[in-house]
């Protein structure tokens, strides 16, 4: 039987709900990492370090997606417990023409600045020629890239998380086989992984575009929709968190490979980029569960269920906080194996990677309250200080610390820098659940 947004919600209920979207985002996550294993062992380190180094400004450009999905998915689902389907109908197609519409503007933003940026950061040689390469065919597949991301959000609202799993399952293969083709048997470099990856996000993104588009069985259907600013002005200002994060965990991004390469070279920038793909496997494990919850919250803020919004609330920190445990566990466990799989190649980049990831896994301890505060807030359409909590994590707390951590630490400065950040986060993301308590009525 299908679970339906209105449902009343044991922990069993709530798992069986978002567990579509965790998987959805783990497997995203996963043939990311498989491109980063090809990349590193058939392409070499260089490789590796020009990929992570482009990436950044890569996210920046494609973090629309990320604020229409969570910004609109929860306006629609709002509007759906409001009762109103025709208008959360409209407002849906409107928020997909718009995204994708932008999305082909901010393509052509960039291509035109894909290599200033590279060259500003440092770039150069072979490094450089990688970046621009796969920077090249990433923009081509930016538009899809973008629906890809905004619909792993509208897919829960839509009642149909099992969906975006399949779409998300279809895309990752996509990537994992071509990689496997073009990159393991056709030996065609950072042009074949740059290529798989295009390849899979255009199937990432044209799949539930299509299915959206016909008769379904879901609560969603794109159709015509009005131009309706103050919806538009809503999903922006809801989602800005979302596009806060991405832009300033982008930027942090960039920020982490200047002072690497300053630090250690470009062996700092492949071992930090090693880290960061399984990082992305962890973390995705919180976004998932923030993404698959987020609207059965809009909704019983929607209709008004205090009582509900206030047992979803409890179950989540409950599920998080073991999960967070398990995380840091795993974390130092799988450093060695993770060191030896993506840099076995080179011993003295085994030992860094190694090291530096059982440093930062310490922040799995505290990174699902902190995800989950942001995106509790933009379920309920309180933009504001979903975007204090996500802009002070990232832009302030790592921002800052990445920047002093290593005077006084040296490289491992480098690697602390987030857990601190994480932690700063959640004490400020427990003043806001405490401070705004009785607005929302969740306690």
């Amino acid at each position: 039987m299908d679970i339906k947004l209105s449902d009343r919600f044991t922990y069993g209920r709530l798992l069986r709900f978002v567990w579509p979207s965790i998987s959805m985002m783990i497997f995203t996550s996963f043939y990311i990492v498989v491109d980063g294993f090809f990349v590193s062992n058939f392409v070499g380190k260089e490789a590796l370090a020009g990929v992570n180094f482009i990436y950044p400004f890569l996210q920046i450009v494609g973090c629309l997606g990320f604020l229409v999905g969570s910004g609109g998915g929860a306006i629609v689902a709002i509007t759906l417990g409001q009762g109103k389907s025709e208008k959360a109908n409209e407002i849906f197609s409107l928020f997909v023409y718009f995204s994708l519409a932008l999305g082909l503007i901010l393509t052509g933003i960039g291509y035109a600045l894909l290599r200033p940026v590279a060259v500003w950061m440092g770039a150069e040689g072979e490094m450089l020629h990688d970046a621009l390469t796969y920077g090249r065919w990433f923009l081509f597949s930016m538009p899809m890239f973008i629906l890809e991301h905004e619909f792993e959000s509208f897919n829960s609202t839509a009642e149909k998380p099992k969906l975006g799993l399949v779409f998300t399952l279809s895309a990752g293969m996509t990537n994992i086989v071509l990689d496997a083709i073009l990159v393991g048997l056709l030996g065609l470099g950072i042009d074949g992984a740059a290529a798989a990856t295009a390849f899979c996000q255009i199937v990432g993104g044209l799949a539930p575009l299509i299915y959206y588009s016909r008769p379904n069985s879901s609560l969603l259907r794109l159709g015509r929709a009005r131009w309706d600013g103050r919806a538009v002005l809503r999903c922006f200002t809801n989602g800005s968190s979302e596009l806060m994060s991405n832009i300033s965990m982008s930027l942090v991004g960039m920020l982490y490979n200047l002072r690497l390469l300053r630090l250690a070279g470009e062996d700092g920038v492949a071992a930090y980029g090693a880290v960061m793909y399984v990082n992305m496997v962890f973390i995705a494990v919180f976004i998932g569960y923030s993404i698959g919850a987020s609207p059965l919250i809009g909704y019983h803020y929607g209709a008004g269920d205090n009582g509900e919004l206030r047992s979803l609330l409890k179950k989540s920190l409950v599920i998080l906080g073991v999960t967070q445990i398990t995380m840091f566990i795993l974390g130092e466990t799988l450093a060695e194996g993770v060191a030896r799989i993506f840099v076995g190649y080179d011993a003295e980049l085994v030992d860094m990677t190694r090291h530096g990831f059982r440093l930062y896994s310490t922040m799995f301890l505290f990174s699902g309250y902190a995800i989950f505060g942001s995106a509790f807030f933009t379920a309920l359409g309180d933009g504001l200080t979903s975007a204090l909590i996500s802009g002070l994590r990232t832009m302030v707390f790592e921002a800052l610390s990445v920047l002093l951590l290593p005077l006084a630490l040296g490289l491992d400065g480098i690697w602390l820098s987030a857990p601190l950040a994480e932690l700063l986060s959640v004490v400020l993301s427990a003043s806001f659940l405490v401070g705004k308590r009785k607005k929302y009525g969740y306690f």
